[in-house]
């Protein structure tokens, strides 16, 4: 296969179980940047041996600076006129690398792409084509587009000028966590939301702790179409609504101790005796 003017850019930590289908589904790629921040496990064996092999692959150490930061990082190191953001656990399905040659050639006015994406569910596998995520900006023109550092979480790139939707292919997302390990994951993930709205000065707003979580979940559900995959989709959508209620009640009570620090009555009643 023809190399295609295009970076493929990765950020990794620890991720030798995942990134070797990764490196695999980037064989077109005329430049692979993967920039680990400390793995302790077989990462760094893993890319070597693909390196070994002929992979046109750059492999950098830099120190954690965020989500945002790392994969701003990694952006600057791409050298192709084309840069396409992966993440370790996810992978180019057929259609999509198929489709690659097309997008890249898109007329000068055009800055980036948005791309779909599929996760894999405990009990059911990829989810089917007719269920995807929101369409999210991963392929963007060198020099087009940078990532927004304020962001903790859910970082994107910001882009100079039009974005298209591809319309057809998938980023497939591959990281089967049962329900103890995903609800420690939304856990991790609302924390870094909530701490970058609290630091924006965003105030409380206590009803979405009503409504935030059930519209959440009906978005994924049915709009989003996983009620096609059975209850393992309920799963995945309730997960969802989970993140959005930890979101909300971790705003409202960072803004609750700002007014109201803790203070134990008992300690009041025993100091006054």
């Amino acid at each position: 296969m023809t190399n295609l003017p295009l970076s493929a850019f990765i950020i990794c930590l620890n991720e030798e179980a995942y990134l070797g289908n990764c490196i695999e589904s980037l064989e077109s790629c005329a430049e692979i940047v993967i920039v680990d921040s400390g793995s302790t496990d077989g990462t760094a064996a893993l890319v070597q041996s693909y390196i070994d092999k002929g992979w046109p692959i750059r492999f950098l150490f830099e120190p954690w600076r965020g989500y945002a930061g790392q994969k701003q990082f990694a952006l600057d190191q791409c050298s192709q006129p084309w840069c396409l953001n992966i993440d370790a656990d996810e992978r180019l399905d057929e259609p999509l690398q198929a489709l690659l040659p097309s997008l890249i050639e898109a007329p000068a006015d055009t800055v980036g792409w948005r791309v779909a994406r599929r996760p894999y569910l405990i009990g059911y596998g990829y989810t089917p084509d007719k269920v995807r995520e929101r369409k999210n900006l991963r392929l963007i023109r060198k020099g087009r587009g940078a990532y927004d550092l304020s962001q903790k979480v859910h970082e994107g790139i910001v882009p100079d000028g039009k974005v298209e939707a591809a319309a057809t292919g998938s980023l497939l997302h591959y990281r089967p966590l049962i329900i103890d390990e995903q609800i420690l994951k939304e856990n991790k993930y609302s924390t870094l939301k909530a701490d970058q709205q609290f630091a924006a000065g965003k105030p409380p707003r206590p009803w979405k702790m009503l409504f935030s979580p059930p519209l959440y979940f009906f978005r994924l559900y049915f709009r989003n179409g996983l009620w096609r995959c059975g209850f393992p989709g309920f799963i995945e959508a309730a997960t969802g609504g989970v993140y959005a209620f930890l979101t909300a009640a971790k705003i409202y009570q960072r803004h609750a101790l700002q007014r109201k620090p803790n203070f134990d009555d008992m300690e009041r009643d025993r100091r006054g005796k």
